[in-house]
Parts: C-alpha cells; sequence; structure tokens
C-alpha cells in the first residue's frame, strides 16, 4: 500500500509540474519569443535579440497634439527612426490600396536583384503605348535601351508606370513572377499585411498594404546609397537609345508637392524625398523620409487622402509635430 500511495504522489507532483510549465510558457512574452525563434531566419534573429527590436512597433492608435486627427485620410503615421518608436499612429494596420506608393518595393527589388548599370531593352508590354492616357509613363517605347539606374529614376521620381514593368521583366521575366519577388520580400520584411500582383500599383483588390508595411518597406529601402541618391535629387536627365539606334533625353523631377514647390514645406524640418501614389480606389497617397534639424532621420506617410490639398495638409501636421531640438 505504501509503495501505491508514493507512486501515485509522484504522479500528482508530475501533473502538477506540468500545469505550471504549460501556465508559463502560455504567457504572451513566451510564446512570442518561442515563435520568433522557431519561425524567423538567422538573418532576422540573432543573439537572443529579435528583429522588431530595432523596429518602431505599436499595436494602437497613437495621436499627437496638434498633428492629424484623421479627417479626410484613411491612415498615417510618424516614425521616429533613432528611437524606434511610433509617435503617431491611425489606423496603420488597416489593409488599404497603396497605388504608386508601390514602386518603393519594386525599387527595393530591383535594387537588390539587379546591376543599374543593367541595359534594358523595353518589350511591347512595357511600352507606355500599353497604358491608359491617364495612367502616369515616363514615355518609353518597345525596343528602347535604357539602363536600370535611369529606369529606377523614372519610376520612382516620375512614376511611371511603364519603368516599373521594364524593370519587372529585366528582374524577373515578367510582371507576375516579379509580384512574386516582391511579396517573398514583404514576407522577409513582416510586411505580413501587404500583397502584390503588380510592379506599378495599378489598382487590383488582391493588391494591398498597410501604411506600417509602407514603413517597413521603406525604412529597408533607405539602407540603400542609391535609393537615397534617386529620391533627394531635384533634377534628373534620363537617356534612352531607340529602335533605330536615335537617343533621346528624359527630364525627370519629384513627383511630390513640396519639392514641386505646390506644398509649403513644413518648418524646421528637411523633406529628404519619397514617394506619391494616387488612384479613384487608394485616395491620395505620400510616404517620406524627414530629417529634423540635427538630422534627425524620421519616415512619414499618408494613405487615402480625397485631395491633394487634403494629403498635404495632413502630412504637414504630421511632420511639424516632430520634436524641435
Amino acid at each position: 500500500m505504501t509503495a501505491v500511495l508514493s507512486l501515485i504522489l509522484i504522479c500528482m507532483c508530475a501533473a502538477a509540474a506540468g500545469i505550471w510549465y504549460i501556465k508559463i510558457d502560455s504567457e504572451p512574452e513566451y510564446l512570442a519569443l518561442q515563435y520568433e525563434k522557431s519561425r524567423y531566419t538567422g538573418s532576422l534573429y540573432r543573439e537572443e535579440v529579435l528583429y522588431a527590436d530595432h523596429l518602431c512597433v505599436a499595436s494602437e492608435d497613437i495621436l499627437a497634439e496638434g498633428g492629424p486627427d484623421g479627417s479626410g485620410i484613411y491612415a498615417a503615421g510618424l516614425f521616429d527612426l533613432n528611437e524606434n518608436s511610433v509617435d503617431m499612429a491611425y489606423h496603420i494596420h488597416e489593409r488599404l490600396y497603396p497605388a504608386s506608393t508601390t514602386k518603393t518595393m519594386t525599387a527595393l527589388v530591383a535594387i537588390k536583384n539587379g546591376n543599374l548599370s543593367d541595359v534594358v531593352t523595353v518589350s511591347e508590354n512595357a511600352a507606355a503605348s500599353s497604358f491608359a492616357p491617364d495612367e502616369m509613363t515616363c514615355g518609353i517605347r518597345a525596343g528602347d535601351q535604357i539602363t536600370l539606374e535611369d529606369l529606377i529614376y523614372g519610376l520612382l521620381l516620375y512614376s511611371g508606370n511603364d519603368n516599373a514593368v521594364a524593370i519587372a521583366e529585366h528582374i524577373a521575366g515578367s510582371s507576375e513572377a516579379f509580384a512574386e519577388m516582391m511579396n517573398a520580400q514583404a514576407a522577409e520584411l513582416m510586411a505580413t499585411n501587404s500583397h502584390f500582383v503588380n510592379p506599378n500599383g495599378l489598382h487590383d483588390e488582391n493588391h494591398y498594404t498597410t501604411a506600417y508595411d509602407l514603413y517597413l518597406i521603406f525604412n529597408e529601402c533607405i539602407k540603400y546609397p542609391e535609393f537615397i541618391t534617386v529620391i533627394q535629387t531635384p533634377s534628373y536627365t534620363a537617356h534612352i537609345t531607340g529602335a533605330d539606334g536615335t537617343v533621346r533625353e528624359m527630364p525627370l523631377s519629384p513627383s511630390h508637392y513640396y519639392a514641386r514647390g505646390k506644398a509649403k514645406a513644413p518648418a524646421d524640418v528637411v523633406i529628404v524625398g519619397g514617394k506619391t501614389g494616387t488612384t479613384d480606389q487608394a485616395g491620395n497617397c505620400l510616404i517620406l523620409l524627414d530629417q529634423d534639424l540635427n538630422q534627425k532621420p524620421y519616415i512619414s506617410v499618408v494613405m487615402g487622402a480625397e485631395s491633394k490639398d487634403m494629403l498635404y495638409q495632413n502630412m504637414t501636421a504630421l511632420i511639424e509635430t516632430i520634436p524641435k531640438s
């Protein structure tokens, strides 16, 4: 009988220990740690430091005094890159159509997988004539030859939809294959609320992202000096060799209104550059790299503004919440 009671006591202790172990292992912090360890690659998880430790993270709206209150826009966010903090957040995790802000991802995949000196031959699919009159193009033609670098300038500065397709076909062979690369890159960046079906952002109901995912993508883009060089360039001239051997020039300049002088720049902040996007379904979108007077970097994003005026009013209000040093 004593042996039986001892065995029962040992079993009860083991069960209690198991319950305690399950409870501890069910704590949110533990589960999050185990998930990152098991699911993220070695490039994202090293030496007990989680990849997200180096990112701005927010799960709820954060409104800033004097900043946008959400009127006339779908989403907005201000991200302090030095402090890894979200200074303002409004619907940053809501899935939205990105329009041509998509082209930041296109540029990222192209820079990572191509050589800027590559000479690209433009196909019929990529020719400007393949797009509707109201869809922005740089005017490239079938048979044209142009460097990948010049295509990226036209992609980011002038928002050429034709350039986006030419880039995609050069890097991946087709726009569809390139979109798979975009989605793979999004997954690597943990932009899990994004899905891309084309390289230019022309409307498709299955093509979407969030203000937060745009931050993740743009934050990766600015790690590449080539990207920074393009978005901060006030003007650029691309050179194209036509199918008949003639060379023509393509003048390019940034599409956002701050660079064009159509919107008053925010006080005490330097706008380095960024990317616009507009479709009927997406509204007016803009993502920017900003610096305060001490060159402290921020990323600001506004999505879904009802008009250009509303876009820049909200973006200016957002940027002006950056603390004055």
